[in-house]
């Protein structure tokens, strides 16, 4: 595996597993009454993710050597640049309904959660995609 796949392979496991546990938890104690639990139980899953990525990114580095000193070249930013292309749409879709359709019909613990889904997932389909591209060698 490159460098930047095992980095893609990483920030995918560690914002799927988190995010997961995140959603499970608010899925089945709605945090109706008190937005400010959800923004702890939030703060403490974020600092979750970060701990997880930044360990497995030194781990990754220091295992790399060279390579992970080395500048994105070419296809590493042609990769990258497709992972952001396939995901912007999805997260413009998922602002839309959470700006334009969700203030009508939902309370603000629904709303902010729904944002913070639409960033997962667009986080989660960029990073799918470089993997994916990594993986059938796509360059360009």
């Amino acid at each position: 595996m490159a460098y930047r796949e095992k980095l893609a392979g990483l920030n995918l496991a560690a914002m799927a597993l988190v995010y997961a546990v995140y959603f499970t938890l608010v899925a089945v104690r709605p945090p109706v009454a008190r937005l400010i639990d959800m923004l702890w139980l939030f703060g403490i899953i974020a600092t979750a993710h970060a701990f997880l990525v930044g360990l497995g990114t030194l781990l990754i580095r220091f295992s790399a050597g060279r390579e992970g000193a080395a500048p994105p070249d070419e296809r590493d930013r042609a990769i990258a640049r497709r992972g952001r292309s396939v995901a912007y749409p999805m997260l413009l879709a998922g602002i839309i309904l959470v700006g334009i359709v969700m203030p009508f019909s939902e309370p603000p613990a629904a709303i902010v959660n729904a944002t913070l889904l639409a960033i997962v997932i667009a986080e989660l389909t960029h990073y799918g995609t470089v993997l994916t591209g990594y993986r059938r060698g796509w360059h360009g």
